[in-house]
């Protein structure tokens, strides 16, 4: 019988692989043995229980990031259907939460994700937060923070739940790295669209950038006049000042 070779990379990402499990492991059998000491010092078993504790935060925050990555590489592109229309002409579009939820979903159910949302009421302001979790334990939050929409024709109900729809699309969006195109976002004229728009927005907010500033920076009256072609170098903008910070 043949033994498989294992060469030396393929023992590294063995070893890698096997190493965060095996600590764990490790911790929890001195904890087993300290426990069945009835001598043992308490200081010394909360400690290492907090060992333990940090140990598995490690690993869910590692098992995390890894399934994040790979799930990245089939997240595709949504197409923008919604429409925002203005006297009847059409201003901006974006991609519905409906659309994206159909897509992403049972991408994310592949590697261990899942997402919900919590609403709150902030004075007359709406709260949406979205939590991204893994199968592991470790979870990642996002929120935004958007006054209630009453453009249109729009009741308070409406006006309310126009602002959670909004809120869970931006959220989502941001907390699993999706883009989205539409037929008139190509051209260097075309303006940004509502995700874009208020992507910026919530990294002013973050920033507490010198808004008038980064107007004139971008040259530019307001942030939804910057087009579709600049839109990179005003997130990369915000994002200097973001890690500067």
């Amino acid at each position: 019988m043949n033994a498989k070779v294992i060469t030396p990379p393929e023992r590294m990402i063995q070893e890698k692989s096997l190493a965060p499990k095996d600590e764990s492991s490790a911790i929890l059998q001195v904890i087993e043995r300290a426990a069945a000491n009835p001598s043992v010092d308490i200081d010394k078993m909360e400690r290492l229980l907090q060992m333990q504790e940090r140990v598995m935060d490690r690993n869910a925050n590692m098992a995390f990031n890894s399934s994040f990555a790979q799930m990245q590489t089939e997240m595709p592109v949504i197409t923008e259907r919604g429409e925002i229309a203005v006297g009847g002409q059409v201003r901006s579009k974006y991609a519905k939460f409906e659309d994206i939820n159909e897509v992403v979903k049972p991408i994310m159910e592949r590697y261990g994700f899942s997402i919900n949302f919590k609403t709150s009421t902030e004075g007359n302001q709406i709260r949406v937060v979205g939590v991204l979790m893994h199968s592991m334990g470790h979870r990642e939050e996002g929120s935004m923070l958007l006054p209630a929409d009453t453009s249109g024709s729009k009741n308070s109900v409406q006006a309310l739940g126009s602002s959670i729809s909004y809120g869970k699309r931006y959220v989502m969006n941001s907390l699993l790295n999706i883009t989205s195109r539409g037929e008139d976002n190509n051209g260097a004229g075309a303006k940004i669209t509502e995700d874009q728009v208020a992507n910026i927005e919530s990294l002013l907010d973050e920033t507490k950038a010198d808004r008038p500033k980064f107007l004139k920076y971008m040259a530019v009256e307001k942030i939804s006049d910057i087009s579709e072609a600049s839109y990179k170098n005003a997130i990369a903008a915000l994002e200097r000042k973001r890690s500067q910070s």
